[in-house]
C-alpha cells in the first residue's frame, strides 16, 4: 500500500531502556520472560468476585501480588488495584533503566513525561463505587470517589509518586490505548519536548459489571470454565471470545544520544507509528482489513522499512471470530500475501487474556523478549485449522528467530488501528 508522510524537521531517535511487567502470566520482568516463552497461561477462574451468576468465569488475574507493597492499607480504599500495578511496573522499569527518578536534578525531571495508557483506568474501584451508591451504602464510600476515576489521575499518581515534572498525560483510545501512548511519547522526545518518557499501559477491568456488560454483547468466551488455560485461543477455528484481564508493561522512553551518553542498556529503538480510524462502527470492523493494514503500512514508512525487512508482528489477536479473521487479512494487504505468509506472527493474549488498553504495552514486553533473546512466545490453543487464519502464528510451542524489525499491532472499538515499528540496536 502507498504511504504519503511528511517527517517533522526534527526528527530525534527514541530507544526503551527500562521495562517492568505485572501480568497474570508472572509478576516482574524474569518471571514474565519464562512464562511467555514457555506458553503458560495466567487465566483461571475469577476469584475477585463470586462470579456463579454469570456466564463467564474465567479471567487473566494477576494472582499472588501484594497491593499494600505499593499503597499503604488506608490508601487503597481510595484508590483502584490499577495503581499498585502501575507503580510496581513502573518501578521496576525505572530500576531496570539504572535511574532514580527523584533524585534526579530538577531540569532533568523538567523533562521527563508521563505519557501511558489505559482504556478504563479505574473501572474496578468504580464499580464497586457504584455498588456501594446504589445499596446505599453511603458511609463506605471513597471520599476519593471523583478523583479517582478520572482517567487522568493515573498518571498524576505516577507522576507525583516519582516526582516527574514534565507532561502527565493518559491516551484512552480503548484497546489501543497503550500503543498510542507509544506514539504520543515518540512524537514528544522526537520534536525535544521532553527527554525521556515513562510510558506504557496499566488496565483492572476484572469486575462484575465490567464482564457482564462485555456478555451482552456477546464477545467473550462462555465455553471453558471448567477448562480456563484453554479459554482464550485466537487463530483457532473453535475460538468463540476473548478472556478479559489485567496486569501493567511499563517502559522508559528515552532519546538515542540521552541514552548512550549515559552508558543505558537498550532494548530497542522505537522506529515507527502510524493510527487510522476505519469510521465505521462502535463495536464492529469491515470485513477487509483496509484500515489495519494502512496503519501497519504508516508505522513501517515512518520507520522507513517496507514488507521484507519485518521479521515479526506481534498481533492484537483476541480470540473473536471477526478481529482475528480480519487481523489476519490486514497482514496480507500491509505485507503482501507472499511476504506475509513468511513472517512469524504471534499473540500473546492466547496466555494471558486481554488486559484492554494496556494490551499494546503487553505486546511490546512480548517483542522485546523475542527480540532480546531470539525467541519467538507462541499463540496457544490453536487447536483446530480456520482455513480463514491461514498464517504463521508460532503455534503452541516458542521458535528461534532473528528480529531485527518487528510490528506490534492493536485494533479497538470504535474502528480503530494503532501499529508500532521497533528495530534492534547493535
Amino acid at each position: 500500500m502507498t504511504q504519503t508522510l511528511t517527517r517533522p524537521l526534527i526528527r530525534r531517535r527514541v530507544v526503551i531502556t527500562g521495562m517492568g511487567c505485572v501480568s497474570p502470566n508472572g509478576v516482574g520482568n524474569q518471571n514474565f520472560q519464562r512464562a511467555a516463552l514457555a506458553g503458560e497461561t495466567g487465566i483461571g477462574r475469577i476469584s475477585h468476585f463470586d462470579p456463579s451468576d454469570l456466564p463467564v468465569q474465567i479471567a487473566g488475574e494477576v494472582r499472588g501480588f501484594d497491593e499494600l507493597q505499593w499503597v499503604t492499607k488506608k490508601e487503597r480504599k481510595h484508590v483502584s488495584r490499577v495503581l499498585p500495578f502501575a507503580l510496581a511496573a513502573a518501578t521496576e522499569a525505572f530500576a531496570d533503566a539504572g535511574i532514580v527518578p527523584n533524585s534526579l536534578p530538577l531540569e532533568e525531571r523538567r523533562r521527563f513525561s508521563v505519557i501511558i495508557g489505559s482504556g478504563g483506568g479505574s473501572h474496578e474501584f468504580l464499580d464497586e463505587q457504584y455498588r456501594l451508591f446504589f445499596a446505599k451504602e453511603y458511609s463506605k464510600m471513597s471520599l476519593m470517589c471523583v478523583p479517582t476515576g478520572v482517567m487522568g489521575t493515573l498518571a498524576s499518581d505516577l507522576s507525583i509518586r516519582f516526582d516527574l515534572r514534565g507532561a502527565s498525560h493518559v491516551i484512552t483510545t480503548g484497546c489501543t490505548s497503550s500503543t498510542d501512548a507509544f506514539g504520543y511519547a515518540l512524537r514528544s522526545i522526537q520534536s525535544g519536548r521532553t527527554d525521556m518518557v515513562l510510558s506504557g499501559g496499566a488496565d483492572a477491568p476484572i469486575a462484575f459489571g465490567i464482564i457482564k456488560g462485555f456478555t451482552l454483547l456477546k464477545i467473550m468466551t462462555a465455553k471453558w470454565n471448567a477448562e480456563p488455560s484453554r479459554g482464550s485461543r485466537p487463530f483457532s477455528a473453535d475460538r468463540d471470545g476473548f478472556v478479559v484481564a489485567e496486569g501493567s508493561w511499563m517502559f522508559i522512553l528515552e532519546e538515542f544520544d540521552h541514552a548512550k551518553a549515559r552508558g543505558a542498556k537498550i532494548y530497542a529503538e522505537i522506529a515507527g507509528y502510524g493510527s487510522t480510524c476505519e469510521a465505521f462502527h462502535r463495536v464492529r470492523m469491515r470485513e477487509v482489513g483496509e484500515e489495519p493494514a494502512r496503519a501497519i503500512g504508516m508505522a513501517m514508512a515512518d520507520a522507513g522499512i517496507g514488507p521484507n525487512d519485518v521479521n515479526y508482528v506481534n498481533l492484537h489477536g483476541t480470540s473473536t471470530e471477526l478481529n482475528d479473521k480480519i487481523e489476519t487479512s490486514a497482514l496480507k494487504l500491509a505485507l503482501g500475501t507472499d511476504r506475509a505468509y513468511q513472517v512469524p506472527l504471534s499473540a500473546l493474549k492466547s496466555q494471558i487474556g486481554h488486559p484492554q488498553g494496556a494490551c499494546g504495552s503487553a505486546g511490546v514486553a512480548a517483542t522485546l523478549i523475542a527480540m532480546e533473546t531470539g525467541m519467538i512466545p507462541p499463540t496457544m490453543n490453536i487447536d483446530v485449522p480456520d482455513p480463514e487464519c491461514d498464517l504463521d502464528y508460532v503455534p503452541n510451542v516458542a521458535r528461534a528467530a532473528s528480529i531485527e524489525h518487528a510490528v506490534c499491532n492493536c485494533i479497538a472499538f470504535g474502528s480503530k488501528n494503532s501499529a508500532m515499528v521497533l528495530r534492534k540496536i547493535g
